[in-house]
């Protein structure tokens, strides 16, 4: 027996319902925004032309944008592709700092539910014996044909080829890439005339409604929506990490493709996704339109990215690093090593340095002056505000161009120590003078042992660290440090920074002095 037509079942009137309300709620923003005196016009109303009154569609913005869409093939060899990592269910070459991104999130290793998302591996038979042809997204920025998308997707790639929505295929040829922001710039041989899009020039909101148009699970011209979920995202990719977090369904495949929005402006291309099924859970993450803009750029004039250099190491400014340094906000970059011969030294830079603004622009932290300057081109001069002994300075820097065997590097400092002498808080270290430890150098005292449950250990010291520094003095023998500690307590301060080199470089370390234990 099956239920008359004729007769709305029960989920059949609540799906109308709900339909009803929500069109209700979309007519009733509309409504409140041509009654409310002085409301801001929608920015879809730019290119809303043939939406009946009342609705809201994104069919418009759809229809204008999708043709610069584009979807792009890679073959690869087979053995080559399986050496950079890509299996089978994951779709994709894994760069290995999303696979320790994945790692820290207890994702297993590299082939589960975190990492690009694209391309999507396709093995026609037993390894070696067929390329591996692997899809994912791209864009149109010119009507000459140059088309953006994500470096691990053409990474390694023997052919490229890019479909257009209209279904015509084009030979495309990679002009460079830049592993370090993962992006990647190609050129159409035949490009002439070609629908594109424009990298925006602002950033958006949290908040914001985006579109997402790509080729995921190769289904070409696929569009979802949703909106801009967090903004500078860091998820340990690498040192320019700067993501926009996006809710609009991304899946494998939408590497390289554009989000944008609703004035039809590329805000991002996606690049990365969280997901423990292996499918969207809401969770992704596009490379901001302002860093594409830049790499594309430089891609384009030189086939590659110089990146600005200053040559120092640095680190996050904690709170009781900032006691330590007599400055009130745990905000900029703590300069924990200045490296000779480098613009940094010829500035003048010195280690204890907090630099809070580049060119007028404030520095939230170690990580956002590394962007800053690795977005710069060499040889452009800049303008360091910085803290020195309590007091602001301005320091003129000309950056040199980054080694290509060097990183810009914002090491995560240890936030807290232990302390040692009479009347401080106890260290747990045994001490010696450097000059009297072979290979321990000829500054500074060394680290000759390490009490297992002492603060210091629990703090990141180990044996053969090398104390440089104890507030602003350099330091010889144990004493030298009791000493500095001391002074810092006379002084009435809540910590003392302590400079220590070890085998991952030179950084600073306060120490807490209202301990009550005594050594």
């Amino acid at each position: 027996m099956t239920r008359s037509s004729n007769t709305p079942s029960v989920t059949k009137r609540r799906r109308q319902a709900l339909l009803a309300g929500v069109f209700g709620l979309a007519i009733a923003g509309v409504v409140a925004g041509e009654l409310i005196p002085g409301a801001a016009t929608p920015a879809f109303a730019q290119i809303t032309t043939s939406q009946p009154a009342g609705t809201f569609s994104f069919a418009d913005i759809v229809e204008k944008v999708s043709p610069a869409v584009v979807s792009v093939k890679v073959k690869k060899d087979a053995g080559e592709a399986v050496a950079m990592g890509e299996g089978p269910g994951m779709g994709g070459n894994i760069p290995p700092q999303i696979e320790q991104f994945m790692r820290r999130f207890g994702f297993g290793d590299g082939q589960g539910p975190m990492g690009p998302m694209g391309p999507r591996g396709q093995r026609g038979g037993p390894r070696g014996e067929r390329p591996v042809v692997g899809q994912g997204s791209g864009f149109i920025i010119s009507a000459d044909g140059y088309v953006v998308t994500n470096n691990h997707v053409v990474d390694g790639a023997d052919e490229v080829d890019v479909t257009t929505t209209d279904g015509k295929e084009h030979v495309a040829k990679v002009i460079g890439t830049d592993p370090r922001t993962d992006v990647a710039l190609l050129k159409i041989t035949d490009g002439k005339d070609l629908p594109w899009v424009k990298l925006a020039d602002s950033a958006p909101r949290v908040g914001d409604w985006v579109i997402a148009v790509g080729n995921p699970f190769g289904l070409g011209g696929t569009v979802t929506a949703g909106i801009v979920s967090a903004r500078g995202r860091d998820i340990g990719s690498g040192p320019y990490d700067d993501f926009i977090q996006i809710d609009a369904p991304i899946n494998r495949g939408n590497s390289g493709g554009p989000t944008f929005s609703l004035n039809g402006e590329v805000i991002g291309m996606n690049t990365a996704i969280v997901s423990p099924s292996g499918g969207n859970v809401g969770i992704a993450f596009a490379i901001p339109s302002e860093t594409v803009k830049t790499v594309v750029n430089q891609l384009r004039e030189n086939g590659s990215v110089a990146r600005g250099y200053i040559g120092v190491q640095i680190q996050p400014v904690t709170e009781e690093l900032a006691s330590g340094l007599g400055i009130k906000e745990a905000e900029g970059a703590l300069v924990a090593q200045v490296q000779p011969n480098t613009p940094g030294a010829k500035a003048g830079l010195k280690a204890g340095d907090v630099v809070v603004k580049l060119n007028n622009e404030a520095i939230k932290d170690a990580r956002d002056l590394t962007r800053k300057v690795g977005m710069l081109k060499p040889g452009t001069e800049v303008q360091l505000a910085i803290i020195r002994d309590a007091k602001p300075m301005t320091v003129s820097v000309k950056l040199d161009q980054l080694p290509n065997d060097k990183v810009a590097r914002a090491d995560q400092g240890e936030d807290d120590a232990g302390g040692m002498g009479k009347d401080l808080p106890r260290l747990g270290l045994q001490l010696a003078p450097a000059k009297s430890v072979d290979g321990a150098g000829g500054e500074g005292v060394v680290v000759t042992g390490v009490d297992p449950n002492g603060p210091a250990a629990a703090r990141g010291f180990r044996t053969g660290d090398v104390i440089l520094k104890v507030g602003d003095k350099s330091v010889t023998t144990p004493k030298d440090v009791r000493d500095g500690l001391a002074a810092a307590k006379a002084e009435n301060r809540k910590a003392v920074l302590i400079q220590v080199k070890s085998e991952q470089g030179v950084r600073f370390v306060a120490i807490t002095l209202d301990s009550k234990a005594k050594g």
